[in-house]
């Protein structure tokens, strides 16, 4: 597949022409709106000569990777395309209206993928008259650097196609993890507890949010903490998911939204972007409890959380162990792939933690999942 089209030029879709230009590719960018694709050209730009001055391209390579990538604004210059990516706005109308105008343009093999990261792979499929050459392709921002990238078959999509697109975005040198098509798929279903058990912690009073970043960090090894990486997330974005995770899976109370964030998206504080999230960017940021027995309670907290959440995912057969932990440690930089997180930690300590949550607060959302109960009767582990 040498011939790409991805539509929608902002951040996202920017940055996947760029892998598929590298990796050798005839890329079209398209976009309804110029000044759009005109930032993205100067991004591009940008972007190419800061690695030409960190020696990592040359000017050759440069120029052949801008040379490769053309920007269009009418639909029907994707026509020859082998491979159409879409990455607009998290809308399933939109994104329905588009692939079935864009189905009447291509030819009859060419493969329709969306890049998104909650949406239904299934109903996004079912917008077109072949709905078998249908596929997710979820990359990770910035998708240049970011290497994991979740393929998502819908049940109509074809076997041909899941493999023809598992080799294509292999040979971009991403790391695949093929998931089932549910709500949130492996990353953004398995990381939620990351955001709202922190945040949960929180409403509680048992600690702030310096506090709460602080102790994952040091305690568990995370880049970030929660309140930091929701803040540069965007809550627009990041509470918008959970929202969405929430209502498809029937309001499980799992994936229960916070009201503290969903003040915050409406307040208009959406973290960096804005200047003021959980943290106020304007002003010297505030000073963590230094406490590392309360850290390490927060931090044992949330990590079951994680890990429940993960063997749960494999319990549904959501996607394979291996999958699961590659995309958590390769898609949102998790110091440990969670399953061998849990036999680190052991499977008899994670059920007893959840045990011991639950007889707490007798919520649904601490429920443990059957496959560490059963794991920890048999004495096995996930030895992913």
């Amino acid at each position: 597949m040498k011939k790409i089209a991805v539509i929608g030029s902002g951040t996202m879709g920017s940055g996947i022409a760029q892998v598929a230009a590298t990796a050798g590719c005839s890329v079209k960018l398209y976009d309804t709106n110029q000044e759009a694709l005109s930032r993205s050209k100067a991004a591009l730009e940008n972007t190419l000569s800061k690695l030409v001055e960190k020696g990592k391209i040359d000017e050759t390579e440069k120029s052949r990777i801008q040379n490769a990538t053309s920007y269009v604004s009418t639909l029907k210059d994707l026509s020859d395309s082998d491979l159409v990516i879409e990455a607009i706005v998290e809308n399933l109308e939109i994104k329905r209206k588009v692939f079935s105008e864009l189905e009447t343009l291509v030819s009859a093999q060419t493969v329709l993928a969306s890049n998104t990261s909650s949406l239904s792979i299934a109903s996004i499929a079912a917008s077109c008259q072949k709905p078998e050459r249908v596929i997710g392709i979820h990359f990770f921002n910035p998708a240049p650097l970011m290497q994991l990238v979740e393929v998502i078959p819908a049940v109509q999509t074809s076997d041909a196609v899941v493999q023809k697109i598992t080799q294509t975005i292999s040979d971009w040198k991403k790391v695949v993890a093929v998931a089932k098509d549910t709500p949130g798929f492996i990353v953004n279903r398995v990381a939620r507890p990351f955001y709202s058990e922190a945040l949960r912690i929180y409403e509680e009073g048992f600690a702030d949010f310096a506090t709460i970043d602080w102790s994952m960090k040091t305690i568990g090894g995370f880049r970030m903490g929660p309140f930091e990486l929701m803040d540069f997330i965007g809550h627009d974005v990041n509470y918008t998911v959970t929202e969405t995770v929430f209502t498809s899976f029937y309001f499980d109370p799992r994936y229960k939204p916070s009201f503290t964030q969903k003040r915050l998206t409406e307040a208009g504080f959406l973290g960096r972007k804005s200047g003021r999230g959980f943290y106020n960017y304007s002003e010297e940021m505030p000073k963590p409890t230094e406490d590392l027995t309360l850290a390490k309670t927060i931090f044992e907290r949330v990590i079951v959380m994680l890990i429940n959440e993960a063997a749960d995912a494999l319990f549904l057969n959501i996607a394979s162990a291996k999958d699961i932990d590659n995309a958590m440690t390769k898609g949102v930089n998790y110091p440990k792939g969670l399953l061998a997180w849990a036999d680190e930690l052991g499977i008899n300590w994670c059920v007893e933690k959840l045990d011991e949550l639950y007889n707490e607060y007798h919520e649904d959302r601490y429920r443990c999942s059957p496959v560490l109960r059963k794991m920890n009767r048999e004495n096995k582990v996930f030895e992913v």
